[in-house]
């Protein structure tokens, strides 16, 4: 009896619905060699940077560069079981990490592995960890603003949705409260924010989850975190984590605002890496694609045009400066990326003055053409003239004598002091701004003292409302200026200082 030979591959009947195959190919190496959280393996002579590869005892990695015969992976989870000569098997598919809605209110790691002991999210789907940036075309220009409800960055540094705002300065000035109050001020926008920490210790990320906790803000909120007991394959990982997770909500049409803090911390990660990659050490012993390493996370910021939905993302890095210097290498760095910069300055936290920010050195490349024309109007004149008040002060302190003219001006410009000072996780109303500005131009605060001012600005518009609510609905039309709407303002801050016991003697 012939043995039965085997089936021949038959083609489909007509009347049967053809199914696509999915081939899958892999390649397999052997580790060589373990340097703390970097495998050295060969075997692998296909693989591409960016790809997961998967160890024989179960853990997974990240090819990161390779030679004619080794590939240089990162280990994403814990490798304590990986031992000289198992197997390391490559699929040819790209990181890519879960994203979806359920990620709004939870704290996952740099894989997106839930943190808080809520059990597991479901995935709507899953988006490429190192994709590219957007193109010139798919972008459109930048016309909305993203009120951080900080009077002197709102008034002076205005923010555009989309845009890539650093925040530097020393240790300890106050980096992480403003993009804390930058969040907290998103409350009833429409605006999905993400906090990446990176490298920073667990109490101080605690401190950070508990005001957002007493803020409801985990109502909008995602938090990635990689803390310095994470390995350095998280801490690399995290900012790209954060931002695949905004590229969902932003190709949904949504508004996303992520707070990276701090990119001085991820470069410090990348530095030890690329020494255990034996790569040639640069400035400052940083290896010479620093730079490629943050490009390349930046530039996904922007607005996609309407033809993509419309959605954007607004980026916060945060860089630390060692003595106010700015022209360390990571910081002038990204710099140079981003569309301007919020300094800090040790002197002025130093000397009380909080939020902390210089307005000499803090610029916004964006500018006022994103405020509305209210506060563009009110805020246009406001940085040269305090700027200017500062340097009056400098140049007073070696004269006893001073003009009427310079001490209208001193008296003025103490109000602005006064006003810029805020305390932290207390954001401030933007029609309340407006009301402040335009009574500092029109010399009605002229003769407040500090507890009035303060007074003044918290009370001001509940006041208004109360009084003319149609007036503050017009507060941010292009027609501000008509006589009728200025009549209306004059009316209404005339009562609340006659109300208040404030009307002003200019005698």
């Amino acid at each position: 009896m012939d043995p039965v030979a085997p089936e021949a591959d038959v083609p489909p009947a007509a009347d049967t619905p053809s199914r696509p195959s999915r081939i899958s190919v892999s390649e397999t190496g052997t580790v060589r060699q373990i340097r703390k959280t970097i495998v050295i393996a060969d075997g692998i002579p296909h693989c591409l940077n960016g790809q997961v590869v998967s160890f024989e005892s179960g853990a997974s990695g990240l090819v990161m560069g390779f030679t004619d015969k080794e590939v240089q992976i990162l280990l994403l989870t814990a490798g304590d079981q990986i031992q000289i000569g198992e197997k390391v098997t490559a699929g040819f598919e790209p990181f890519t990490v879960p994203v979806g809605e359920s990620f709004v209110g939870r704290v996952v790691n740099a894989l997106c592995e839930p943190l808080d002991g809520q059990g597991p999210i479901p995935e709507d789907d899953r988006v490429a960890c190192f994709r590219e940036a957007p193109g010139v075309l798919d972008r459109q220009p930048l016309t909305e603003v993203l009120e951080t409800g900080i009077r002197m960055i709102d008034g002076s540094i205005p923010i555009g949705k989309g845009q890539r705002e650093l925040v530097i300065g020393d240790r300890m000035t106050g980096k992480t409260t403003i993009g804390m109050d930058t969040i907290l001020n998103q409350a009833g926008k429409d605006i999905i924010c993400i906090y990446c920490c990176i490298g920073k210790l667990s109490s101080a990320l605690e401190a950070v989850v508990d005001v957002f906790r007493r803020n409801n803000t985990f109502d909008y909120t995602i938090i990635v975190q990689a803390l310095a007991s994470a390995s350095q394959g998280e801490q690399y990982l995290a900012p790209y984590t954060a931002a695949s997770l905004g590229d969902y909500f932003m190709e949904r049409g949504r508004d996303v605002f992520i707070v990276f803090d701090d990119l001085s911390k991820h470069a410090w990660c990348y530095r030890e890496l690329s020494l255990l990659l034996e790569r040639s050490p640069g400035r400052e012993a940083y290896p010479g694609d620093i730079f490629y390493l943050h490009s390349r996370l930046l530039e996904r910021a922007g607005r996609l045009s309407e033809k993509l939905g419309g959605g954007s993302q607004t980026y916060f890095p945060l860089v630390d400066t060692i003595m106010g210097d700015v022209t360390g290498y990571v910081p002038s760095n990204v710099i140079s990326i981003t569309d301007g910069q919020v300094y800090l300055n040790a002197g002025l936290y130093n000397e009380g003055f909080l939020p902390a920010i210089d307005m000499g050195l803090s610029v916004s490349r964006i500018g006022h053409k994103v405020q509305c024309k209210a506060m563009s109007k009110l805020s246009s004149k406001l940085r040269l003239a305090y700027i200017q008040y500062k340097e009056l002060v400098r140049a007073t302190k070696l004269k006893a004598d001073i003009s009427d003219e310079g001490k209208k001006r001193l008296q003025r410009g103490q109000i602005m002091d006064w006003m810029f000072i805020q305390d932290k996780y207390t954001p401030f109303d933007t029609d309340a701004f407006i009301l402040v500005l335009y009574s500092l131009w029109e010399g009605k605060l002229d003769f407040f003292t500090q507890e009035q001012l303060i007074q003044f600005m918290a009370k001001i518009l509940p006041f208004c409302v109360t009084h003319d609510p149609e007036m503050v609905k017009r507060l941010q039309d292009p027609s501000w200026l008509e006589d009728s709407l200025k009549e209306d303002l004059e009316s209404a801050l005339d009562a609340y200082l006659e109300d208040a016991g404030m009307k002003v003697d200019e005698e």
